[in-house]
């Protein structure tokens, strides 16, 4: 077995939300990349990369971390691929 890059979109609760604070507790999760995805309406979401081991169930806890940082409205893994790391 391998590892796999996880990509989640997470969205903010409000236009107005610190995107560094979100940002920076990506990273304190293990995050190796986050940017930033304009939408709309001055909403931007926050993209966020994450290395995980490739095993079934290998991305629930990590995607309720994510969705438990303050400030997150909610997150969805939108992308899952097989990884050299």
């Amino acid at each position: 077995m391998g590892n796999v890059m996880v990509t989640f979109r997470v969205m903010p609760e409000s236009p107005e939300t610190d995107l560094e604070k979100i940002k920076d507790a990506l990273l304190k999760l293990g995050s190796k990349k986050v940017d930033t995805e304009p939408l709309a309406f001055g909403l931007n979401a926050v993209i966020a990369y994450f290395v995980v081991p490739d095993a079934e169930g290998g991305t629930e806890d990590l995607e309720k971390s994510v969705k438990s940082i303050e400030g997150v409205s909610e997150a969805e893994i939108t992308e899952v691929n097989r990884t050299l790391f």
